[in-house]
């Protein structure tokens, strides 16, 4: 059976040069198209919930959209339950994904997605609790969720916001790469997608195309890693186990 699976995991919510979701407006669009009339917020990443919610519906309303913001809902579950779409915004992974335990979202979350097709886009911490687990993500825990198991709705985990080493630094501390090289060091770690600001990626059943202005480097375990640019099929990641 074909995967009813929609997902759109967004590097950044901001590329330099340019405003909120500016530089990902069109895959936006393109992805939620005209069905999605109303889109929900989940904007437990950051501490200021109201004005975050108001930055994203004003974006949102200038694409065309509505958007409610989960955390101003009385019935959490019941919102996701009726959500047409769901966007997960960026900021610290841990606050989120303890948030999202907490409001017992998880599940209903996961299964909504995978079973019922509901579009869902992340966006830096967003598209990190979407992957298999948030251990490769850059933030501080600050808060410790119950468990780092996310809601794996793709068999892969990401690295959003990735940095190339810079040969001309003096820095003397671990590079991303080095960072997640030693999360591979321990077995049945699954693959690690670095995205670059910039670029994105986006699944519609078991197809995965990268797009943006960016390439995204890939981290296999006990493999050198790879380079792919915009428009590069990364289907074979879905069927990862």
């Amino acid at each position: 059976m074909a995967s009813k699976r929609r997902v759109l995991l967004v590097s950044n919510s901001t590329l330099h040069g340019s405003g909120y979701l500016d530089h990902c407006e069109q895959h936006i669009g393109n992805f939620l198209g005209a069905e999605v009339k109303k889109v929900l917020f989940v904007p437990y990443a950051l501490h200021d919930r109201d004005t975050y919610a108001d930055v994203a519906r004003t974006k949102f309303k200038s694409m065309g959209y509505q958007l409610d913001s989960i955390h101003q809902s009385p019935e959490p579950v019941k919102a996701v339950r009726k959500a047409e779409a769901v966007f997960i915004g960026g900021g610290n992974t841990f606050r989120l994904l303890k948030a999202l335990y907490d409001e017992k979202l998880v599940e209903v979350l996961r299964d909504r997605v995978l079973k019922d097709g509901m579009p869902y886009m992340g966006s830096s911490a967003g598209s990190n609790v979407a992957t298999v687990s948030i251990s490769t993500t850059n933030d501080m825990p600050i808060v410790y969720p119950p468990s780092f198991d996310a809601l794996a709705l793709v068999p892969f985990n990401i690295n959003p916001h990735y940095l190339d080493p810079d040969p001309n630094s003096t820095h003397q501390g671990e590079t991303r790469e080095k960072r997640i090289k030693e999360y591979h060091e321990y077995q049945d770690r699954p693959p690690v997608l670095g995205l670059r600001e910039g670029c994105m990626l986006h699944i519609e059943g078991d197809k995965a195309t990268l797009l943006g202005v960016t390439n995204a480097r890939l981290f296999v375990r006990d493999q050198k890693p790879t380079e792919y640019e915009p428009e590069a099929d990364l289907s074979f990641l879905l069927g990862v186990k």
